[in-house]
């Protein structure tokens, strides 16, 4: 990433359970306490995606904890979040999207010039035979690099 821009989470999990095609930056609608949230890192998004209805790209299950020092003014954890992105992007989205298999997976979630970014991925469901095939590489990755270190010493 470039430079000003801070990580706040990583959908790992997303990446062992789905092929990513296309990745697309979005910007969030948030309140100011979900905000503080961010920036604390409190934020859980296992199970988040996003769909496209009425011309607009929402995501859901992205849960954010409740600011504890904002008493009265505080958000719902787990309302949904308007994603912004151009008009051209989310037509070419929802094309994709509504051909079979592709979904929308949030990949990614950084500070960009202090604004909230997500890292959108239009994402394909990966067989149990592509899950192996990807640990079996990983496996062998890690082999060779450890068999590289002791040869060096």
């Amino acid at each position: 990433m470039s430079e000003g821009v801070k990580i706040i989470a990583v959908n790992r999990k997303a990446r062992f359970d789905y092929s990513v095609d296309e990745k697309y930056e979005c910007g969030i609608e948030l309140l100011g306490t979900e905000v503080k949230s961010f920036r604390e890192g409190k934020i859980s998004f296992p199970d988040a995606w996003a769909e496209v209805s009425g011309g607009e790209v929402w995501l859901r299950s992205l849960v954010i904890a409740e600011n504890p020092f904002s008493s009265v003014f505080n958000h719902e954890p787990g309302r949904q979040k308007k994603l912004l992105l151009h008009r051209d992007e989310i037509k070419r989205i929802s094309r994709k999207v509504d051909e079979k298999g592709y979904t929308l997976i949030p990949l990614l979630f950084y500070f960009k010039k202090r604004r909230v970014k997500v890292e959108l991925g239009l994402c394909k469901g990966k067989k149990a035979y592509d899950k192996r095939a990807d640990i079996r590489d990983r496996d062998l990755k890690r082999d060779i690099s450890r068999e590289f270190r002791q040869r060096l010493n």
